[in-house]
């Protein structure tokens, strides 16, 4: 597999002198998703844990629902194609759209406009998703703190976003990419092949949270999701009609709660 950082050389400028500066970038890597032998699409990623991208992606999707879905997967030896042979036959959506990812994510779900007269109907699985469970502000900053200490990619390059999954206590997965969409992908997909079966009850994110970044958080059927940047207006919205509770601009002893305050101790 490929390695999540490149050597480079630039000029630095500092105070008025130049210098040659010898670093690290994150790889970024197109890589083709063949499914049951036809090409769907093409990721632009962090070439690690492709076939928890791959198989990630179909679930969040709602293309798969579980492992047992999958009967093959496959990353050829170059690394830019994953295969993915399904235990039944899988339609090729129609048109994918083109979501807010930084590194330009695609998704197959309908268009949302700002406004939002109706919104989209929950993710199938989500029902889990309503557990009455309730955390501290101690807790929330304890596990941003531990998601931020888990980017090692990010400690040698930077330019990545982080996720993780957390029980509430602790982080269960981390998982980093150039993208955003990724990390939630890869995520999902590590939980269905490494049989996590713990808790899910905390999304922790680096990366903004739109609409599509929220319907992959419900999929994984998580009941707070927590992004240290901005949530979108259309992702508030999803989140108080799918009874998610929804935190951003999450830092050390600070965070904003956008949605169902009452898992947050003290903020209802």
């Amino acid at each position: 597999m490929s390695q999540t950082f490149v050597n480079s050389n630039a000029r630095r400028y500092v105070n008025g002198t130049w210098s040659e500066d010898a670093n690290s970038t994150p790889a970024e890597t197109p890589v083709m998703l063949t499914v049951n032998g036809e090409l769907w699409l093409e990721f632009m990623c962090t070439p690690e844990y492709l076939e928890a991208l791959a198989v990630g992606f179909l679930f969040n999707e709602g293309l798969i629902d579980h492992v047992t879905d999958v009967a093959q997967i496959h990353v050829c030896a170059a690394g830019d194609n994953v295969d993915v042979w399904t235990t039944n036959p899988l339609n090729k959506p129609a048109h994918w759209r083109r979501t807010s990812g930084c590194t330009g994510g695609v998704t197959a779900a309908s268009d949302l406009e700002p406004h939002l007269v109706e919104l989209p109907s929950p993710p199938r699985g989500m029902s889990e998703c309503m557990e009455e469970i309730s955390f501290s502000p101690n807790q929330i900053n304890k596990l941003v703190i531990a998601l931020l200490n888990a980017q090692e990619i990010h400690r040698r390059t930077g330019g990545v976003h982080a996720s993780a999954v957390s029980d509430g206590e602790q982080l269960l997965l981390s998982c980093e990419d150039v993208g955003r969409h990724n990390t939630l992908d890869k995520l999902s997909g590590r939980i269905l092949l490494e049989n996590i079966a713990a808790p899910r009850r905390l999304i922790l994110t680096t990366g903004r949270i739109s609409s599509e970044m929220l319907q992959k958080s419900a999929r994984m059927a998580v009941p707070v999701v927590v992004s240290c940047t901005s949530p979108t207006s259309i992702a508030v919205q999803m989140a108080e009609a799918w009874g998610i509770t929804l935190i951003g601009y999450a830092r050390q002893e600070r965070f904003s709660v956008y949605t169902h305050s009452r898992r947050i101790t003290g903020a209802h």
